[in-house]
């Protein structure tokens, strides 16, 4: 029996202007960003539609400004389909979107939590301590070794295991620098990333003890389906559970290849990418071709959806 699931992008899939044509034409998405607005105390909404672009990438705005959009393309297919996927799952900050997909999170909480998670990521590390680099080419084990070789003393870890040979590693700056050097002696192709932070990796403890202060307010509801985390590549629906997981998330690698091939071997055949961009179609078309991923980031794509369902 074929199984659908809902995939949220992450940080990265940003761009000014997006979420602007579902606020014009979907009454259920214009609700969302006018919540989330009124939720932050801020116009996140004008932010997404008109940037500009270096604020909109700033990860303080980024993170609520996707999940803005991500949840409002959600609103606006629920609005007009009636698909019930059997999972939910993100890429990093998209759990979130995944979780308030699933009902176990509100969204004017979930829109709050990871405004303040953008911040404490950003505030973690001062600005030159800590990269991020994209390893293609090398299996997990081989550049485990290396990062343990290259961090004499310092952080380097994988961050993000992106599938189709794409591990990306955080640390301090010069293990990483260290580690993109060890990476090329081998023959892998190793480049740093623009990032703002090292993201996913033992340097983000400050920020994963603040978003565990702000969790231990928040009230977690039933899941109306599991959402498979990044942490375990494991389906979850038990909301006692869900505020450990997500702070784990913030120092611990994004396990995206696994999290899509447990998906895989629970039957998922088909999957949404709802929100703005393909980002998680490309990873998912080199991790496993069997699932096969459309999005939904505007009123077209719905309209897409519907003729062929």
């Amino acid at each position: 029996m074929s199984k659908t699931a809902f995939l949220f992008p992450g940080q990265g899939s940003q761009q000014v202007g997006m979420g602007k044509a579902l606020y014009e034409q979907s009454p259920a998405a214009k609700a969302v960003f006018d919540e989330a607005d009124e939720a932050l105390g801020m116009s996140i909404s004008t932010m997404c539609f008109e940037g500009p672009a270096d604020d909109l990438t700033l990860t303080a705005n980024t993170q609520p400004a996707i999940l803005t959009t991500s949840i409002a393309a959600l609103a606006a297919l629920r609005e007009r389909t009636d698909f019930a996927p059997a999972f939910y799952m993100g890429h990093s900050l998209g759990e979130f979107s995944a979780l308030v997909a699933a009902g176990a999170l509100k969204f004017a909480d979930a829109v709050k939590l990871v405004r303040l998670r953008g911040q404490a990521m950003q505030e973690a590390v001062p600005a030159g301590v800590g990269a991020m680099a994209a390893v293609i080419g090398m299996d997990g084990e081989t550049l485990e070794a290396l990062c343990q070789e290259a961090s004499q003393g310092e952080v380097v870890s994988p961050a993000n295991e992106n599938g189709g040979g794409q591990i990306v590693v955080a640390g301090h700056a010069d293990a990483v620098k260290r580690l993109v050097g060890l990476a090329k002696e081998k023959k892998a192709r190793a480049i740093p990333l623009k990032v703002s932070a090292p993201f996913h990796c033992a340097l983000m403890q400050p920020a994963a003890d603040r978003l565990a202060e702000a969790l231990s307010t928040i009230e977690v509801g039933a899941f109306t389906a599991p959402v498979i985390t990044n942490v375990e590549a494991a389906p979850n629906e038990d909301p006692t559970r869900v505020a450990d997981l997500l702070v784990r998330q913030v120092t611990h690698r994004v396990k995206w290849e696994a999290s899509v091939q447990k998906a895989a071997h629970l039957g998922v055949d088909s999957a949404l990418e709802v929100g703005h961009g393909k980002v998680l179609a490309g990873l998912v078309r080199r991790i496993d071709r069997s699932v096969g991923v459309r999005g939904v980031g505007s009123p077209d794509d719905i309209d897409v959806l519907k003729e062929g369902a």
